[in-house]
């Protein structure tokens, strides 16, 4: 079974950009999501990218969250730019039944 770690959390400031990191033990052929939970929230898609490359962005985060993958690395990316306070939560990284441990994302205004 694959196992996903991610990274690139950390605090930053409301405006700015953040690229987190998706590390797959195994081939994920271009399918990824990421999803995220603020605290007393539910966890809901921020961005999720299929094989054949079509992308789903909710609303929320359209033309600002960027999901990508590296196939020849396996690993994902979620590029997120003019981050703002309400996008503070722990983020994690999904691929079917798997779920990394999350990373947690702070922006402060």
């Amino acid at each position: 079974q694959v196992q996903l770690v991610e990274s690139g959390g950390g605090l930053v400031q409301a405006g700015g950009s953040l690229r987190l990191s998706c590390a797959a033990s195994g081939s994920i052929f271009g399918a990824m999501a990421w999803y995220r939970q603020a605290p007393g929230k539910r966890r809901e898609l921020v961005a999720r990218i299929n094989i054949g490359g079509s992308t789903n962005y909710p609303d929320s985060v359209k033309g600002r969250f960027t999901i990508s993958v590296d196939n020849a690395k396996n690993t994902g990316y979620l590029q997120m730019n003019s981050l703002k306070p309400e996008d503070t939560a722990v983020y994690y990284c999904n691929y079917y039944e798997v779920w990394g441990q999350g990373t947690l994302v702070t922006v402060s205004s």
